[in-house]
């Protein structure tokens, strides 16, 4: 099987998830609405911006995770999707991942929004696996830490090499020959040079021009 990876947000939907949830959260009134909203604000610039220190960012994004119980994150994440993500689902992503799956190929998404945030919306686009920022747990809490290598830039890049030498330990065979990596940003620039098919989907100025000047697919979904 061929591997098809896809970043999520700005990609296979039409927005950010993790500034979504930001912005969720300071409509319920469960963090301080002024400066929440003005540091999400900041730090969803500086990503796109590619000036993101994702450690700081972390540190901000993951702390209302640890304010409350997983049942009380649950329920509040039911509303954040319907509220939220259904209004930003793009039916082209779905048709783009139905293609791959035809081609029995593996479908893989890959993003550095944190796995609370992120694994439902994979789950619903119904793709084979995850790969993203995963925040820390102890006994069924969060801590509002990170756990691990935070997957972004070239730590996607890194997660995706750990992820592959795990699969192969269980005798799957991933590798990276024909695999496809679709996204809309030039923070991804390190795993789209990896890999065989590098396809910029509704991508910012600076992955636009970079993808035209290597002849790299330009596609929209939205």
């Amino acid at each position: 099987m061929n591997l098809a990876i896809f970043d999520l947000d700005n990609t296979l939907i039409a927005g950010d998830s993790d500034y979504l949830w930001g912005q969720f959260l300071v409509d319920k009134k469960l963090v301080d609405g002024e400066v929440y909203e003005r540091e999400n604000q900041r730090f969803y610039d500086e990503y796109k911006a590619g000036t993101l220190d994702i450690l700081e960012f972390l540190q901000f994004s993951l702390a209302p995770l640890s304010q409350h119980s997983i049942d009380e994150l649950n329920t509040l994440y039911k509303e954040f999707m319907q509220t939220r993500i259904d209004s930003i689902w793009l039916p082209k992503a779905e048709v783009l991942l139905e293609k791959h799956r035809k081609n029995n190929d593996y479908l893989l998404i890959i993003t550095a929004t944190n796995h609370f945030v992120t694994a439902p919306i994979a789950q619903k686009l119904g793709v084979d696996d995850i790969i993203a920022t995963m925040p820390e747990k102890i006994d069924n809490h969060y801590t509002g830490k990170v756990s691990g290598i935070p997957c972004f830039q070239e730590g996607k890049v890194t997660r995706l090499e750990q992820w592959l030498d795990q699969k192969n330990q269980e005798q799957r065979e991933f590798n990276l020959q024909e695999s496809f990596f679709y996204s809309d940003s030039f923070n991804d620039l390190p795993l789209l040079q990896k890999v065989s098919n590098p396809v910029a989907v509704d991508p910012d100025d600076k992955l636009r021009n970079y993808a035209q000047q290597q002849g790299w697919p330009v596609i929209s979904l939205r």
